[in-house]
């Protein structure tokens, strides 16, 4: 029988479950079926949007007072790759040398298997009685378009006027062991997609045709070329990558009639959406100034940036990992995106989790004594919290 206080069974569990994104794949009815005997009311919901996946989503709560602490998570993955390449099925969980091998072992059906579990034992220490309301948010799209995941969950809430205090995402926050990092805030992300009109013809006959490539590298060297901007205090400087460049044409004869780049840009809080998005349109007018160039630019993207300055949240968890981990854990703002900038708009959220080396990877592991040590990592925070908070 499962052990609902047992990390490593949970994990081993929810790894059996082939939840590829948009798949729900068995994980969320597994959370679902170890919350509600151990008192959680427990909210199924599926969210859809024309042009996208369906997908499932889980709220489970218990109690009803406040404050309300908020684990939010995801039991989705990204597909294994090459499964040939993996030593042992990437869904048949696989202990080896003290190591738990899957698909999201890591990121991050482990962080919501010690979050349930750290709840489980909390709740088991106070007798049943917490001294205000536990609830986790989980969901099935934050690896996909992350539109029918959290953010619709969170306009859910809002609707039943149900509020969050305060909030811990489970995802992998710790760049080489337990206790390195705590994430309090992100850059934001733009993701830009710019097209430069040609008019196509034979490479033999330049005069007759419009090469658009050289134009398109033209304006891309000026955007890549320019120095965003040099940091703050909190956050590193802002990056532009180039990640997709694409003809319509495959024929090395052809000179093609558009060529389309994509790039991104994570920034600080020196920028919002609106002023990045003026400042790459900017770059382009004036690598455009004097030449005959036509382009479009579109922009996509969800991740606003955000910070949760030091306080009441943070300094709890600080604590907690201290006195589990006996480290100080450095308080960062770097990396990708998560479904923190969805939460942050409804309450205070920080990140803390497993250790991230080997997420996305062939042979996704975390130390069997990770899971362990996040597990009491969460249950003491969960004390302090609830301790704090009356």
């Amino acid at each position: 029988m499962l052990d609902p206080t047992n990390p490593i069974q949970l994990t081993e569990a929810l790894i059996r479950c082939e939840s590829v994104t948009p798949n729900e794949g068995g994980a969320l009815q597994l959370v679902h079926d170890v919350l509600k005997p151990a008192g959680f009311t427990c909210h199924r919901m599926t969210f859809s949007e024309a042009g996208t996946a369906d997908v499932e989503n889980l709220y489970a709560r218990l109690g009803t007072t406040a404050p309300n602490l908020c684990f939010a998570g995801h039991t989705d993955v990204v597909p294994p790759g090459e499964v040939a390449a993996w030593t042992s099925p990437p869904f048949e969980p696989t202990i080896r040398n003290g190591k738990l091998y899957g698909r999201g072992a890591v990121d991050m059906k482990g962080g919501v298997a010690a979050f349930i579990a750290a709840a489980m034992r909390q709740q088991r220490a106070e007798g049943g009685a917490l001294s205000g309301s536990i609830s986790l948010l989980i969901t099935g799209d934050e690896e996909g378009d992350a539109i029918n995941g959290t953010a619709k969950v969170l306009d859910w809430l809002k609707d039943r006027n149900e509020t969050l205090d305060a909030c811990v995402v489970g995802e992998p926050s710790n760049p080489n062991t337990l206790g390195d990092e705590i994430k309090i805030g992100r850059r934001g992300s733009l993701t830009c997609t710019l097209t430069v009109a040609g008019r196509q013809g034979h490479a033999a006959y330049p005069a007759k045709a419009d090469n658009p490539v050289p134009k398109l590298v033209h304006i891309l060297n000026r955007l890549a070329g320019e120095r965003i901007d040099d940091g703050t205090a909190d956050f590193q400087r802002s990056n532009l990558e180039i990640t997709v460049l694409d003809g319509p044409n495959t024929a090395s004869n052809v000179i093609p009639g558009s060529a389309t780049a994509t790039f991104n840009i994570r920034y600080n809080d020196l920028w919002d959406r609106e002023t990045m998005s003026n400042w790459v349109r900017l770059q382009c007018e004036a690598a455009c100034h004097g030449r005959d160039v036509s382009y479009d630019l579109s922009f996509a993207g969800t991740g606003e940036v955000f910070l949760t300055k030091p306080g009441p949240l943070v300094d709890t968890m600080v604590s907690a990992v201290s006195e589990v981990t006996g480290k100080t854990p450095a308080l960062t703002t770097s990396g990708g995106t998560s479904d923190a900038r969805f939460i942050k708009d409804l309450c205070p959220v920080i990140e803390f989790g497993l250790v991230n080396q080997t997420i996305h990877m062939v042979d996704e592991h975390t130390d069997l004594n990770d899971l362990e040590q996040l597990t009491k990592v969460y249950q003491r925070f969960i004390a302090s919290y609830f301790k704090a908070a009356s």
